[in-house]
């Protein structure tokens, strides 16, 4: 097979390894890829948001598979107009993508399949927005409608932290068009966890389950961040809670998207949070988490190629998927300053310096003269299989310690909390 993944972060490289796992696969290209991922695939100067530019070059080469891996693409309709050039592609459709491309979309639907999660309403006037929080009152939560980088939520504590949410979204434009509509929700609490799952539309089957830790500093304190690290298995996620979520959550949403005539082929993500009434959704993506595909895929087994070749002709039902029963743990490395404004060129040290049980995806970096130099927020993603969560931890900070760069941070607590 040869095979493009659109994307250019630490999501698209552990995909990319997972791929390069399986014999069927003899030529990988990545687009636009990264210094990282340039070691393991062929890297293309193409924007995964050019979609034109993107069906154009899979049709010159004749790839035999394009997986779009990010968010914005998805939401733009990638998949949809390379099938119409006669491509075969993995990842939903745009009008299944909506699931995470609009909150709005995804609260009704959730609200009228009777799928559990905080009660909401949606705004797209500033001035109704603030009459209703309020008559509400604090905590609350305000969501973008649209794409937001992962960053367009606010768990706002008090009426201010709420109301400059709203004005931030909706009167300057903080996330551009995705802040036009906000969606304010009750407050939940309890411990989050993402699950990854693999659907054909019908069928259904999840990877073991992640957490992902979104602000920047330790204690979860500090601005939220496209996410800091992630572990997996998340150890509060039980059986009977798994076995809850199966029935109440993860059926009952391909099963509604399938009634709503918008049938969903991919990766779906559910961010839940286990609330002491049970598990109930914060939010659907449409695609692979990043970093929690970083701390997830590590554990697959059964051959990615076979799986998404299972996905697109709808025989998830007939396809075992195998993960490992160990842990891993992923600890993201960022440019200082991160999530607001940050330098970047600064050289990378130390990344042969590895143990043999850490590996490093990398999501913003470049490659010079055989030297590796940052250029994003997120750097790296330094991750580490094991046989459990202590001895993953354990590697991952072995190997953090022996990467550097200038400014560089990171949080010291992904899997000690």
């Amino acid at each position: 097979m040869k095979v493009l993944v659109i994307g250019g972060g630490g999501r698209e490289h552990a995909i990319v390894r997972a791929l390069l796992k399986s014999p069927r696969i003899k030529k990988l290209y990545c687009a636009p890829g990264n210094g990282g991922i340039s070691r393991d695939a062929v890297c293309v100067p193409i924007k995964a948001t050019d979609i034109d530019a993107v069906v154009r070059f899979a049709k010159e080469e004749a790839f035999d598979l394009v997986f779009v891996a990010p968010d914005d693409p998805l939401a733009l309709g990638l998949v949809d107009s390379l099938e119409e050039a006669g491509l075969r592609a993995f990842g939903p459709r745009k009008n299944a993508a909506v699931i995470e491309s609009s909150k709005a979309f995804a609260k009704d639907l959730m609200e009228k399949y009777g799928i559990p999660t905080a009660s909401h309403r949606t705004f797209s006037e500033p001035e109704k927005a603030l009459e209703y929080l309020r008559s509400h009152g604090a905590p609350v939560v305000v969501k973008a409608d649209g794409l937001a980088l992962g960053k367009g939520v606010t768990v706002a504590a008090t009426l201010d932290e709420a109301e400059r949410a709203i004005l931030d979204m909706m009167e300057d434009k903080k996330f551009g068009a995705s802040g036009s509509t906000v969606v304010i929700e009750d407050f939940m609490t309890g411990p989050e966890v993402t699950v990854l799952a693999f659907t054909d539309g019908k069928t259904i089957v999840p990877l073991p389950s992640s957490r992902d830790h979104k602000r920047a500093f330790d204690g979860d304190k500090g601005p939220n961040t496209g996410g800091m690290g992630a572990i997996s298995p998340a150890p509060d996620y039980t059986p009977e809670i798994e076995e809850y979520c199966m029935k109440n959550i993860f059926r009952p949403t391909i099963a509604a998207m399938a009634s709503e005539g918008r049938p969903f082929k991919g990766v779906i993500y559910f961010g839940l949070m286990l609330t002491k009434e049970g598990p109930k959704v914060i939010e659907y993506n449409a695609r692979f988490g990043d970093p929690e595909a970083q701390a997830v895929l590590p554990l697959l087994e059964t051959d990615l190629a076979d799986i998404i070749d299972a996905v697109i002709d709808e025989r998830l039902a007939e396809t075992e998927i195998k993960t490992s029963p160990g842990a891993a743990c992923c600890v993201v490395l960022a440019s200082g300053g991160y999530p607001a404004e940050y330098k970047t060129g600064f050289e990378i040290t130390g990344l042969n310096d590895l143990p043999d049980s850490v590996f490093v995806y990398h999501a913003g970096t470049v490659v010079k003269d055989g030297k590796y130099f940052t250029s994003g927020g997120r750097v790296l993603g330094v991750t580490a299989p094991a046989s459990d969560l202590e001895s993953a931890v354990s590697s991952v900070y072995d190997g953090v310690s022996r990467i550097n760069f200038k400014d560089m941070f990171c949080r010291r607590d992904i899997g000690r909390r």
